[in-house]
């Protein structure tokens, strides 16, 4: 029998529906999965098991009086660097100061208005800026699937508290694969949604929030309730009435590429490329025509986003009083110092290469209804690295499949495809035309049909 703690969100609705559950059933049983996995995990920030319960009770009047909301009794939890009121916003950083933020940004309030049991924060790197649970303010963050290895970042405790069953939703950020490297380290559905669907506060040049859950339809319900409009983003795309639950869909017809090799980057892992050919012939099955896409990300690309990127940290972290700069992490402090030798030509130069990647990756993706490639080259690594390399000097060559739909406006999602033989998850990920959130959505959902069950979950330690 399944726990309720590993309900999917669709299945919780309808057991509360049919009364054959309650929302205080399910937030109990939630709370008593992270007694046993957070002292392990470092999952979460801010976590208040007593303004839970208060909300399912609160979710369980609305629902015996048939006023229930549209996710009202499931349990969530919200990543630390999307504000809620009342609750200090570090950005996973010590340098820090801890004032409470003065209300919820838009994803947050979406879901709280929605009826969500929010459980609390989830972890993050210092400034979001690193592919790991890696952060000088909150304990490291470790996989579920192998305490020794990582979760991924920036979304980090979102995706151990995903895997390891804190309830079946979970929000993350995404401006250069911060929700989809981790899904996919972690075996989950992770959506980086089309710049602008999310309304975000405060926003950025591609930066997007977006679901991490075990199933693409608990994704789209997340998604039903974050793409409701928020005036506060000004970059946010304009209302649009999408049957965000309708799924069903089939590949047969479709025009997808097959992009194994990104152009520059770590190489891909012989067991990572298996994967992803495993679901390409899938598709092939499925009656879609599945042609290679040849790479399009230069080292000019790469190079130029991180100028860009290290400048931008370092306008911060350069601002700060020394006592606060030393207690940045070492590995974010030393790659953001670079940024204070740019010239001005340069640091021009790098932002200018965001839109050099958007034109190379809509003109590599023109010919295509989607996309598919790994989510990383590479499976999880140790959990006390910074990044597969560890090096700030090399910082992105893990990303290398994920950043361009950051910059290109695409909305992508990983889906686990498979096991390596040590037992750690790979991410496909699956990206589309600009702003057919939905068509990837349907073909995630399509995915996963096709490849039958998902991975076994993870089991809390022994104590």
């Amino acid at each position: 029998m399944i726990e309720f703690a590993d309900l999917s969100a669709v299945d919780m609705l309808e057991a509360f529906r049919s009364r054959e559950l309650s929302p205080v059933e399910v937030t109990e049983a939630v709370i008593e999965r992270i007694g046993t996995w957070e002292p392990s995990l470092n999952a979460l920030y801010a976590y208040d098991p007593a303004a839970a319960r208060a909300a399912a009770q609160a979710s369980e009047a609305r629902w015996r009086k048939g006023e229930a909301l549209p996710l009202d009794g499931v349990p969530c939890t919200i990543k630390e660097n999307v504000a809620t009121k009342g609750t200090p916003v570090p950005l996973g950083t010590a340098a820090m100061p801890l004032a409470p933020a003065l209300g919820d940004a838009p994803p947050a309030q979406r879901l709280r208005e929605a009826g969500c049991v929010i459980l609390a924060k989830t972890t993050m790197p210092d400034y979001g800026m690193l592919s790991s649970g890696l952060s000088s303010f909150h304990k490291l963050t470790r996989n579920p699937f192998d305490l020794t290895k990582n979760p991924g970042g920036s979304s980090a405790g979102a995706a151990a508290a995903a895997a390891a069953g804190y309830g079946p939703l979970h929000l993350g950020t995404d401006i250069g694969g911060s929700i989809r490297l981790p899904a996919g380290w972690c075996g989950l559905v992770g959506l980086k949604p089309s710049f602008g669907r999310v309304p975000i506060d405060p926003t950025y040049y591609g930066r997007v929030a977006g679901p991490m859950t075990r199933t693409v339809a608990d994704a789209a319900l997340m998604m039903r309730e974050l793409a409701k409009p928020d005036g506060r983003d000004p970059m946010s795309l304009p209302p649009q009435e999408i049957d965000w639950l309708s799924l069903d869909s089939e590949p047969r017809g479709l025009q997808i590429g097959l992009q194994l090799e990104a152009g520059i980057g770590l190489p891909v892992d012989p067991e990572v490329r298996a994967a992803i050919l495993g679901a390409a012939q899938l598709f092939r099955r499925a009656g879609a025509e599945v042609e290679t896409m040849a790479p399009f990300l230069t080292r000019d690309m790469l190079d130029g986003l991180d100028d860009f990127w290290r400048q931008r940290a370092w306008a911060e972290i350069g601002a700060l009083p020394k006592e606060r700069q030393d207690k940045v992490l070492p590995y974010i402090l030393a790659w953001a110092q670079r940024g204070r030798g740019l010239t001005g030509a340069q640091v021009y130069r790098g932002m200018s290469q965001m839109l050099t990647i958007r034109e190379a990756a809509l003109k590599a993706a023109a010919p295509f209804d989607f996309v598919l490639s790994p989510v990383s080259p590479v499976p999880s690594f140790a959990a006390e690295r910074a990044s597969p390399l560890n090096d700030p000097e090399q910082p992105f060559e893990h990303i290398v499949f994920t950043v361009a739909a950051n910059m290109s406006d695409q909305p992508a999602i990983s889906v686990h495809a498979g096991m390596t033989a040590s037992g750690l998850p790979i991410g496909l990920q699956i990206s589309g035309r600009r702003f057919d959130d939905l068509g990837v959505l349907r073909l995630g959902r399509a995915y996963e049909r096709l490849r039958g069950d998902g991975p076994q979950w993870p089991q809390p330690p022994v104590r």
